[in-house]
């Protein structure tokens, strides 16, 4: 059952395709404080701090909570609560506080309390299950008992929303409520699923030759390479710098006929500059976001000084998908959006600021004050909160401060990619994933998690985040594995290799000294067998995905969604259950050789070094260890399913989908069946019945009306 509130006069998100009529008199389960209200209740957070760059991503004034919007709960000590999408520390999300505010943040540690995406969903679980989504374009702060240990608190800027609240039977059913609610999350095609590699060093087209080359040497099966900014005349986006790319289209269509696919960077940010087409049209047709003087508000980024689309209006967003033809007449069939929550460098209020600081103080002797002061005045001006108060939308004929609608921004730039897709190419799928996001932007694009680092903590914080964010509808999303920043080694590269292989977009992206191509290391013959696995595996992980997203329901899930009246199972947060059969515990911690493992059923372990050198155990329920060497990594078949595997092959363009063979773990059941997905990995009607095979396995083997099935075990 799903009840809508309504506060204020809420901005329209698009997030919730069809509303119920909103309920008056006394919302449940939280009581609501409206601004001018007196609190009950004192609270100790302070929001000073000596770097103005960080504010934005700081909690709202705890001490101005008289002039918010917030709502109170309290929970029992053992309530958990779930959700909150893209955000640090663990699946429980309680004991901190964080803040929907899509901010361009590179440093992924536990005291941060943004990321780059606007995720306003989570769920209760304990004494009472329920969901809530709180629909508003503005910044939120959800503290989940941070300051008072068994109280959530959730504060708005702005006193606009649309509040729902979801009961159901358990977490799962309230997860699929909300899906419903908010629509199905995207599919991209087939390929998508294949392992892309990209590194932020990519210039020339020898570059790109050369890596496909390097891989197809080593064996390694590889399906995309990215193009980072390099690709671009002097970063524009939807150019492609002639000199170093000459014969782009040719490169395009070579690599796509070795089943690799180019997919190049799109930021948010487009460069001011005579004779560039894009901006001259958008200045003639009126299509970037204002200043306060009614002018054309501009900003620094990755090419100086840049304008920024109004894509609040439903014709800008139609304009500027428009532009991803561009690359589209060239070959490209894939992209990933960037700096679009918007990242802003610096404003030229800004940087005539820090000028004037430096004057001051060159004129005499830094001290311990006047040297911090000067550091706090450069470092705060990237994404400084006080330039997002600089510019304007037009809603509905109205003008709208930006930090109104701030998290709304990168949804509707990729938003405007994807409707594109649909009228540019409607017979196919194009593959989009983007940096920020707020929910409604999952029925057209997945996610990426943005630059984290080569740490053995974001690795566990990878497998943490997957969950929270596929309830919220991005079922399409994954790490950098092997991180972004700082150097990796063989041993991380390896354990994060190996949880990959489970994620639906597996891409290996950095911009460190140390290159983290995987024909790099040592081992190559471990990291080929672990990709390997990963496109052995794509007829069920696949099938899984889109089963999920046509069902509303999760790929990944926390053990708790399978087993909640198991009070073990409620407390692990570095196992997953991966689809209906398979569940996951990787080895996250540097110089392991194996794990602790909580099994809350019987499952059968296979233990895997190459696709003809793997085991299989039966393991009672309960607590193991498990040893896992380098070169080995485990994974769990659950009692009466079934995982149909194909022969990997160079790219998911050879391979052959139609003979599969199954592992299986019986259990007690004498029959098992088993619904696969598989359809040509381009095709936009989804739902056409004929995608669907029915797969049974009995002791005496397997067998399928659609497809040529073998047991193997």
């Amino acid at each position: 059952m799903i009840v809508r509130y309504r506060f204020g006069q809420p901005i329209e998100t698009d997030a919730v395709l069809t509303k119920p009529a909103a309920e008056t008199g006394e919302v449940r389960r939280f009581t609501v404080h409206r601004p001018g209200e007196p609190v009950e209740h004192e609270h100790d957070r302070s929001t000073e701090v000596s770097n103005p760059g960080e504010v934005e991503g700081n909690p709202l004034d705890a001490s101005n909570l008289t002039d918010l919007l917030f709502f109170t709960y309290t929970m029992d000590p053992d309530d958990i609560v779930y959700g909150l999408g893209e955000q640090v520390r663990g699946i429980n999300k309680r004991n901190f506080t964080y803040v929907s505010r899509c901010m361009d943040n590179a440093r992924h540690t536990e005291d941060r309390h943004s990321l780059y995406s606007a995720h306003n969903f989570f769920i209760v679980s304990g004494r009472e299950t329920f969901g809530a989504f709180f629909d508003t374009a503005g910044i939120i702060s959800f503290d989940m008992g941070e300051t008072d240990i068994d109280r959530i608190q959730v504060a708005l800027e702005y006193p606009d929303c649309d509040l729902y609240l979801i009961e159901g039977e358990d977490p799962t059913d309230i997860v699929r409520q909300f899906r419903a609610l908010v629509g199905r999350s995207y599919i991209p095609p087939k390929w998508a699923f294949g392992y892309q590699q990209s590194r932020w060093a990519y210039k020339t087209e020898d570059d790109f030759r050369d890596i496909a080359r390097r891989y197809r040497e080593a064996g390694i099966p590889l399906d995309a390479i990215y193009m980072d900014i390099d690709y671009m005349e002097r970063y524009k986006s939807f150019t492609v710098d002639r000199e170093r790319f000459p014969h782009f289209e040719k490169l395009t269509a070579e690599l796509k006929g070795d089943g690799i696919h180019l997919v190049p960077i799109i930021d948010a940010g487009l460069k001011v500059e005579p004779d560039y087409d894009v901006y001259e049209e958008g200045v003639a047709e009126n299509r970037f976001c204002k200043n306060a003087a009614g002018e054309d508000f501009t900003l620094g980024v990755w090419p100086g000084h840049c304008h920024l689309v109004d894509v609040m209006d439903p014709d800008n967003r139609r304009w500027f998908g428009d532009q991803y033809k561009k690359l589209l007449d060239l070959g490209i069939d894939g992209f990933w959006n960037d700096m679009n929550e918007p990242s802003i460098f610096y404003t030229e209020e800004r940087l005539a600021e820090a000028y004037a600081k430096v004057d001051e103080l060159r004129q005499g002797e830094l001290d311990l004050n006047t040297f911090f002061d000067m550091v706090a005045t450069f470092s705060g001006l990237s994404n400084n909160p006080a330039d997002y108060e600089l510019f304007y939308h037009t809603i509905d004929g109205k003008r709208v401060r930006h930090d109104r609608v701030h998290n709304l921004y990168g949804s509707n730039l990729s938003r405007a990619a994807g409707e594109a897709f649909c009228r540019l190419s409607p017979e196919k799928r194009i593959l989009l994933f983007s940096r920020s996001s707020m929910i409604g932007m999952h029925r057209v694009s997945g996610i990426w998690t943005g630059d984290n680092m080569a740490w053995w903590s974001h690795l566990r914080l990878a497998v943490c985040q997957m969950p929270g964010i596929q309830m919220c509808g991005f079922l399409y999303c994954g790490p950098d594995l092997g991180g972004f920043g700082s150097d990796t080694n063989e041993e991380l590269m390896t354990r994060w290799l190996q949880f990959s292989v489970f994620t639906p977009l597996m891409r290996n992206h950095s911009a460190s000294r140390r290159a983290q191509e995987l024909d790099t290391f040592k081992h190559v013959d471990t990291m080929r067998h672990i990709v390997e696995l990963r496109y052995a595996l794509l007829p069920y992980l696949y099938s899984e995905f889109v089963k999920a997203s046509l069902a509303d329901d999760l790929y990944f899930k926390p053990l708790a969604f399978e087993f909640a009246g198991d009070e073990r199972a409620r407390r692990v947060e570095d196992q997953l259950l991966v689809g209906e059969s398979l569940m996951i515990a990787p080895v996250i911690e540097e110089n392991a050789r194996g794990r602790m493992v909580y099994l809350p059923e019987p499952m059968r372990m296979v233990r895997y070094r190459a696709l003809d050198d793997y085991d299989t155990e039966n393991l009672a329920a309960g607590d193991h260890y498990v040893s896992a060497d380098l070169n080995e990594m485990v994974f769990f078949i659950r009692p009466g399913h079934a995982v149909p595997v194909a022969k990997p092959a160079p790219s998911t363009q050879a391979m052959d989908f139609d003979h599969l063979r199954v592992l299986a773990n019986p259990g007690d059941a004498e029959r098992i069946t088993y619904t696969l997905y598989d359809d040509d990995g381009y095709t936009t009607d989804i739902d056409a019945p004929e995608h669907f095979h029915t797969i049974e396995v009995t002791a005496s083997g397997a067998r399928c009306a659609t497809k040529q099935v073998e047991l193997i075990g």
